[in-house]
């Protein structure tokens, strides 16, 4: 009987210490993920139209990066913004919790409610397609360009998403907008090496 105690007493132990370091890794991925959003927004502070939320992981691009009614091109003060802030977010993800925990950035497009259901999804799909183009197009003479490297990492890190006007604004102005989301790599998911993208042709859009 008291060997049996024992054994129990030592499961239970054992046990115990195995739920309170999963718990502590819970937590301090929590608290990596939380420096990481904290990064992000002060350095994205110079670019005063961001909006940083680091509850949701969404950066709201703001007023430069809005699209006339059924249209999906950037203007070119919007394209010299996003080349501009873009290596913000790259920086945060070189950097060592964002090589550990920074999975993608999902550009997400979205429409007001004019016109269809699908219409406005393959709107909301060129709009943040759109975004990645503006990032690999020809800078202006007056802008410091992508390096190489940087546009690798751009092709490696962004992913193109949709969706339509599921999350409306108070207008329909500021409802057609691109956002950027942050995905974070789950505790103990396996990180699937990326293929080669050195040779890779770019393309045009």
């Amino acid at each position: 009987m008291v060997l049996f105690l024992l054994v129990m007493a030592v499961t239970l132990i054992s046990v115990t210490k195995d739920v309170t370091t999963a718990e502590q890794r819970k937590i301090q991925r929590e608290k990596d993920i939380q420096e990481l959003m904290a990064t992000i927004r002060e350095n994205s502070r110079e670019f005063p139209e961001i909006k940083v939320d680091e509850s949701t992981y969404r950066i709201d691009l703001g007023e430069k990066v809005r699209f006339d009614s059924n249209r999906s091109d950037i203007s070119e003060v919007g394209s010299r913004f996003l080349r501009g802030y873009v290596p913000v977010l790259l920086r945060a993800q070189a950097s060592e919790l964002g090589q550990t925990w920074i999975r993608r950035i999902v550009v997400e497009g979205f429409t007001d409610q004019d016109g269809t259901y699908l219409l406005n999804l393959g709107l909301s799909l060129q709009r943040s397609r759109s975004v990645v183009c503006v990032l690999f197009s020809q800078p202006l003479s007056s802008e410091t360009p992508l390096s190489d490297s940087e546009k690798r990492q751009i092709e490696d890190l962004f992913l193109v998403g949709g969706y339509s006007f599921n999350s409306m604004k108070a207008s329909k102005e500021a409802s057609r907008r691109v956002e950027l989301k942050v995905d974070f790599w789950a505790l103990d998911e396996e990180k699937e090496a990326s293929p080669p993208i050195d040779n890779r042709a770019i393309g045009q859009c």
